[in-house]
C-alpha cells in the first residue's frame, strides 16, 4: 500500500460529500485560488482522494454548535476513507498528524469530525524503532512468566519524601510485587527531586534482588519539556540500576519521545494523560486505535489504557477497545506495547477483564489502592490480585475461590462492598 488511508467520521448539516472532497483537498493540493506552475498531474501525484462514503443515521441535534445551519435542519453522518499518497507526506510523523488530523478541524461546515481509523503503509515500520521490549522483555526483566505482571503506584499526593517513599517499596517489595511506579504528577519537586529518590529507592529494589534472586521493576518519571534534561533524569536512573521510566507522553511530544527512545536503556510506561481532552466528546478528536499508533512506532513499551469498571468516565467497551488496538500488530513482525490495566483496579476485575481481553494473561495489572489498602497490608493484597487471577484463569468464582484463600475474601469483603456503595 502506497498510501495512508484515513477514516472521519463527518457529521454536517450540509453535503457530506462535498465536505468529504472539501477535506481531500484543502489537507493536500487544495487552496482558494489556483497557483502558479499548477498542472493535473501535479494535483494526480500528490492529491488526496475519496475512496469510500459509508452513511450513518442522522442526528436532530448537531454534536458542537454550527450556528451556519438553518433552524430544524437535520445533521448528516457519514464515515469517510480518503487516501493520501505517501509521496505527498513521506514517513514523518508530525507531517503526518499535521496533514491528515490537524488541520482538519478548522474547515467550515462541520457540526461533528473525528478521526476514527488509520492504515499506515509498511514504510512506517522501517522508519520508527518500535518498542525495545514490549511483553517479551518486560516479562524477562521483571522474572514473571505465565501470569500477569502485578503492579502498584506511589502516590505523590502523600506528600512523600524520598525516604519515605522508600519504605512504601520496602513494603511494596517484600510483599512479592512486579513493578511499581512513580505516580505521573510525580515529577522533581523540590521535597522529593528525582535524584534523591532515585538514591533513595533504588537500593531498596537491589537489596531485594541480592536476597531472592528477583528484581522488581520500578518505573521513575523521568518526563521533562527540556529532551537534554529529560536524557540527564534517563541517565540517572541507569546508572542507579533501573530499567524502567514513566512518560507522560502527551506533555513531551513526539519529538520528545523520539530523542528519548533512541538513546533509550530503560523500558518507556506510557502514560497518556491528556488523551481524554482528544477523545472524550463523541462527535470530535479522535479514537484511541489512531491516536496510539504514533506512539508505538515512536517506541512506547508499555501502554496504559485504564480498565474495567474504572474509576474515570471510560467505558468498559471502551477499554477493550483499547487492548485489542495496543494488541494487534500495525505490520508483519511488529512488537506490541504491553496493555496496562490500570484506574482503579483491585482483584475482582480479574474475571472480567480476562473474559473480555481473549483470555490472555500478557498485560500488566496495576493495582493503587487495590494493593495498598487491603486490611491485611500489602503482601496481602498483592496475593488477594494474584487469587483473583489464578481464579478467572480457572473459570472459578471468585466467591468460591475466596473460601480458601483468606487474602482475597478480605479483598472482597472491603472493596466489593466499596464498589457496590460507588
Amino acid at each position: 500500500m502506497s498510501v495512508i488511508r484515513m477514516t472521519y467520521r463527518i457529521e454536517t448539516a450540509g453535503d457530506v460529500e462535498k465536505l468529504a472532497a472539501k477535506i481531500a483537498s484543502d489537507q493536500s493540493t487544495g487552496t482558494f485560488v489556483s497557483l502558479p506552475g499548477e498542472t493535473p498531474e501535479l494535483k494526480a501525484r500528490v492529491a488526496a482522494r475519496v475512496v469510500a462514503i459509508r452513511p450513518l443515521e442522522a442526528l436532530d441535534v448537531p454534536s458542537i454548535p454550527d450556528p451556519s445551519a438553518p433552524v430544524g435542519a437535520i445533521y448528516r453522518r457519514a464515515d469517510v476513507d480518503i487516501d493520501f499518497p505517501i509521496e505527498a507526506i513521506g514517513t514523518d510523523l508530525a507531517a503526518l498528524m499535521t496533514i491528515t488530523i490537524g488541520g482538519v478541524y478548522s474547515i467550515k461546515g462541520f457540526s461533528g469530525i473525528r478521526v476514527t481509523g488509520m492504515q499506515l503503509p509498511g514504510a512506517f515500520t522501517a522508519a520508527y524503532p518500535g518498542p525495545q521490549f514490549g511483553m517479551a522483555g518486560t516479562r524477562r526483566l521483571t522474572g514473571v512468566e505465565d501470569r500477569p505482571v502485578i503492579g502498584s503506584i506511589v502516590k505523590p499526593a502523600l506528600g512523600l519524601r524520598p525516604p519515605e517513599s522508600a519504605e512504601q517499596v520496602r513494603e511494596l517489595v517484600e510483599a512479592e510485587v512486579d513493578f511499581i511506579k512513580d505516580d505521573e504528577k510525580l515529577a522533581s519537586p523540590a521535597y522529593s527531586s528525582l535524584e534523591d529518590r532515585v538514591k533513595a529507592i533504588m537500593p531498596v529494589i537491589l537489596d531485594h534482588e541480592q536476597k531472592t534472586g528477583k528484581k522488581v521493576m520500578y518505573a521513575f518519571g523521568i518526563s521533562h519539556s527540556d529532551p537534554d534534561e529529560m536524557m540527564r533524569n534517563h541517565d540517572i536512573v541507569v546508572r542507579a540500576g533501573g530499567n524502567a521510566a514513566v512518560i507522560n507522553i502527551n506533555s513531551i511530544g513526539l519529538g520528545g519521545l523520539s530523542f528519548l527512545r533512541k538513546r533509550s536503556h530503560l523500558a518507556l510506561h506510557a502514560h497518556r494523560n491528556g488523551w481524554d481532552i482528544l477523545t472524550r466528546h463523541p462527535g470530535l478528536g479522535m479514537d484511541f486505535e489512531v491516536y496510539q499508533q504514533f506512539w508505538r512506532l515512536l517506541g512506547i513499551d508499555q501502554f496504559q489504557i485504564n480498565g474495567i469498571r474504572a474509576k474515570y468516565w471510560e467505558s468498559d467497551e471502551s477499554f477493550v477497545r483499547s487492548f485489542r488496538a495496543v494488541t494487534t500488530p500495525l505490520f508483519e513482525g511488529d512488537v506490541c506495547p504491553v496493555p496496562v490495566v490500570c484506574s482503579g483496579q483491585w482483584g475482582g476485575q480479574a474475571p472480567d477483564t480476562y473474559a473480555r481481553t481473549g483470555k490472555t494473561v500478557d498485560l500488566l495489572y496495576l493495582c493503587g489502592g487495590g494493593v495498598v489498602s487491603h486490611p491485611g497490608g500489602p503482601a496481602a493484597g498483592v496475593r488477594a490480585v494474584r487469587q483473583a487471577w489464578e481464579a478467572a484463569v480457572e473459570g472459578v468464582p471468585l466467591e468460591a475461590y475466596a473460601r480458601e484463600h483468606r487474602e482475597l475474601a478480605q479483598s472482597l469483603q472491603k472493596f466489593g462492598a466499596d464498589a457496590a456503595a460507588s
